[in-house]
């Protein structure tokens, strides 16, 4: 799927050294209206010289430039006349290559640092003189070569943003992709206008009426399947999919009976009903429960749910017959932690094509360009409503991995009022938009209550929220205590079998975002 390619008149690389940020600067460069893509440091020096780059970004990393076995890019990338950036490895990785020298810092900065700046420099114009950034390195900057100026330096690092104006290589050893850069934002935006020249041609309008088109093109006369789960990848997917076939696409959607609650009549409504999709809902729920029965490690529970869910969808396939496209909502993070994009960081089933033994002759994913947040942009401008394109982001098995132990009816009934609940009431707070990801989890813990004159024995319910930029770091999030006492005792009082509510204040790492 190429409709995208008609919309990157003007693209940015992104070279990769290791760093853990390299997704977020992509989101940056993407919020910019400006297309970018995230390649391995190794990325031939080919495919950099014919990919008519309009700038290119060096990410940070873990490594000592000077170290044997660091990671190192073509050093005839700096021979192109393209702009080039580098940030903090990346910045490193130039001076070093281009006649400057790097050594290990007298004294390393982490967090926020007090910067001046050279405001004249094109890259921090309308900026004031002194901010703050967000230091994170051993190593510094102590000589530069020749036609390089320092433009900014700390109370430790007198090289703390270098420029060559002749050449357009500019560097920086603080990370103006996070948000404790006050002027972060500022200064990419001034990267990408000033120094590269672009205009902003990446809009999520115009990704819709190109790709809708190429879609009518690609698959004109063709039968296509979705694998419909209801979240914002796979419904956006099959829209675009749909204006572009109509009644030629069929979406199944898989019920294992482990949603959230209302989920499965909400989406079906909706996608059905309202948007005319051809959708087919299978209930499987009592298969699932029949296998899960006496299961308690997470792992196998993972694996069952996923075998059963390719095994369900292929029957589907085969009641309707011919299909010649398999339709998947694979995103372009996917793409990234798959290994396509650098090293791989998990394995993503939608990457590899899913399932193996139903035959299609094509593969379309529409938003394998696309971020979380521009994909979700394209589900409001298609008019999904916000509660299903703002949906919290769930796990493949859905609460099988936040029921502690062997899952049974009656404790779905429990998390899924539960979680109901608790997402009520961060709504109401006018949080939702700022954590990322909340929800509810039944232990396999009870303990001693009192509710009037009686005593109780029952279940501990565990209350997770999150605040993160990428999934892979995350902070427990400081909700306020009013919030929590309302959604506490909501839960105690509405939901029978729960005698005490906790809240997880562990961040990632050392503990992960799912409790299972």
């Amino acid at each position: 799927m190429g409709s995208e390619k008609q919309l990157q008149d003007e693209k940015i690389l992104i070279l990769d050294f290791g760093g853990q940020y390299k997704q977020l600067i992509g989101r940056r460069v993407r919020e910019e209206h400006v297309y970018c893509e995230i390649k391995p440091c190794t990325m031939p020096f080919e495919e950099i010289r014919d990919g008519r780059y309009a700038g290119i970004i060096l990410t940070g990393g873990p490594d000592s430039v000077y170290a044997d076995g660091s990671r190192q890019a073509d050093a005839r990338l700096l021979s192109l006349g393209i702009p080039v950036l580098g940030i903090c490895y990346g910045a490193q990785w130039v001076a070093h290559t281009d006649g400057g020298r790097v050594d290990a810092a007298g004294v390393p900065e982490y967090g926020k640092t007090e910067t001046t700046f050279a405001v004249d420099s094109p890259l921090f114009e309308g900026m004031p003189e002194e901010s703050v950034v967000w230091m994170s390195h051993n190593d510094q900057i102590n000589a530069l070569g020749e036609g390089y100026v320092s433009i900014a330096h700390s109370a430790h690092c007198p090289v703390a943003a270098f420029a060559n104006e002749e050449k357009q290589f500019y560097g920086m050893q603080f990370h103006p992709e996070v948000e404790h850069t006050e002027q972060g934002r500022n200064i990419l935006h001034n990267f990408l206008y000033r120094v590269c020249g672009v205009k902003g041609t990446w809009q999520m309008d115009t990704f819709i009426q190109h790709t809708v088109a190429t879609l009518k093109e690609q698959l004109a006369g063709k039968k296509a399947l979705c694998a419909f789960s209801g979240g914002v990848d796979s419904s956006v997917a099959a829209l675009l999919v749909h204006q572009a076939i109509g009644q030629d696409l069929t979406c199944v959607f898989v019920d294992h009976g482990m949603l959230r609650k209302d989920e499965a009549d909400t989406v079906e409504q909706v996608f059905k009903e309202t948007f005319g999709l051809n959708l087919i809902r299978v209930d499987a729920s009592e298969r699932y429960l029949d296998l899960l029965k006496g299961v308690t490690d997470p792992e196998q529970k993972r694996k069952i749910i996923g075998e059963q869910f390719i095994r369900v969808f292929e029957e589907e396939a085969q009641k309707i017959g011919a299909v010649d496209v398999l339709v998947q909502g694979t995103i372009y993070p996917d793409v990234i932690e798959s290994g396509v994009g650098g090293a791989v960081i998990k394995s993503h089933h939608n990457v590899g094509g899913l399932p193996e033994h139903v035959a299609f002759t094509d593969l379309v994913e529409p938003l394998r360009a696309l971020f979380k947040d521009e994909v979700r942009a394209v589900g409001t401008k298609l008019g999904i409503p916000d509660d299903l394109v703002w949906r919290q982001p769930f796990p493949g098995p859905g609460l099988a991995v936040r029921i502690i132990g062997e899952i049974t009816r009656e404790k779905i009934r429990i998390v899924q009022e539960a979680d109901a609940i608790w997402r009520d009431e961060v709504k109401k707070a006018g949080l939702a938009r700022d954590i990322g990801q909340y929800f509810a989890v039944l232990t396999n813990v009870a303990t001693v209550g009192v509710m009037g004159d009686a005593r109780t024995y029952d279940r501990i319910i565990g209350l997770r929220a999150v605040t993160t930029n990428d999934f892979m770091t995350a902070e427990w999030a400081r909700i306020p205590y009013d919030v929590l006492d309302c959604a506490s005792n909501r839960i105690v009082n509405e939901v029978d079998g729960v005698s005490r509510v906790v809240y997880d204040i562990t961040s990632k790492p050392p503990a992960t975002i799912e409790w299972e």
